[in-house]
């Protein structure tokens, strides 16, 4: 999916909601447990109830590893089901790889060719040639890892070399990479203040920002700082949707969620 596709989901759809999939059997309802492939069923239900009030969605690969093969298997049918039933809906591999070059480029066939993801989140440790193989898929994303909401962040990310922050330093250095208009960053929603200074160094890209909701980071103060001219923002939710109910009714009660977030950028939208 190119850029220009996903700005227009966004403004048909009044939103950029991204819904992180993130499945734990311990906390689905009960009764799916039943089911042959749970985690699909969970999956299908959310995508169902919410399809028409988000633009992205994003499986932790985590979630989905921890179960072996048949989780493995829950992963691409349920990407598989996204790409037939919903095209329009932007898809995030949310993998967080990053190796040696020859390394990358299997990562990225498996996610961009085999299971066909429209993007990947990368961690950008290992430098340039560990980036550039995602980079190089046409129509594709890579999500850098640049400022992230965890308090952990703090060791690293804002730590200063001749006087300049890390994350700060990785996404002017990615800006000179070949292809880098097809990079997007992870940048935390529980660090609103940076978003300023973000957008003087990458005002173009997209930005996936998690922390909204659950951890606390406030929707408002992401858009005060963090949106351009083709919105670009993705706010992404996970447990605050998925798990709003472990009940009969849960897609319901997640589409609700949903709603109550999208009416919010709906507003937002309205007023730019």
């Amino acid at each position: 999916m190119t850029t220009q596709e996903l700005v227009k989901q966004i403004h048909a759809k009044k939103s950029f909601l991204c819904i992180g999939l993130d499945v734990d059997l311990e906390k689905v309802p009960a009764h799916l447990l039943q089911e042959e492939d749970p985690i699909f069923t969970f999956n299908k239900a959310i995508i169902d109830a919410t399809h028409h009030l988000a633009v992205a969605y994003k499986p932790n690969t985590a979630f989905y590893e921890a179960y072996g093969l048949e989780g493995w298997e829950s992963l691409e049918k349920t990407i598989k089901y996204l790409n037939e039933n919903y095209p329009e809906i932007y898809t995030i591999a949310d993998a967080k790889r990053g190796d040696i070059g020859n390394t990358s480029t299997r990562y990225a066939k498996t996610f961009f060719s085999h299971l066909n993801f429209d993007s990947i989140t990368v961690a950008p440790y290992m430098g340039e040639d560990s980036v550039v193989p995602f980079l190089e898929f046409e129509n594709k994303h890579t999500i850098l890892l640049a400022l992230t909401s965890n308090r952990g962040a703090f060791d690293f990310q804002t730590q200063k070399i001749d006087g300049e922050e890390v994350y700060k330093k990785v996404i002017q250095t990615s800006q000179t990479w070949k292809n880098h208009h097809n990079l997007m960053y992870v940048v935390g929603a529980t660090k609103a203040e940076y978003f300023k200074e973000i957008r003087n160094i990458a005002p173009k890209n997209f930005l996936l920002v998690p922390g909204v909701g659950a951890q606390g980071g406030s929707l408002k103060e992401v858009c005060k700082y963090g949106l351009n001219e083709d919105v670009g923002l993705l706010i992404n939710s996970s447990r605050g949707i998925i798990y709003a109910s472990a009940e009969a009714n849960f897609a319901e009660a997640a589409a609700i969620k949903a709603k109550e977030l999208q009416a919010e950028m709906k507003e937002i939208l309205d007023k730019i």
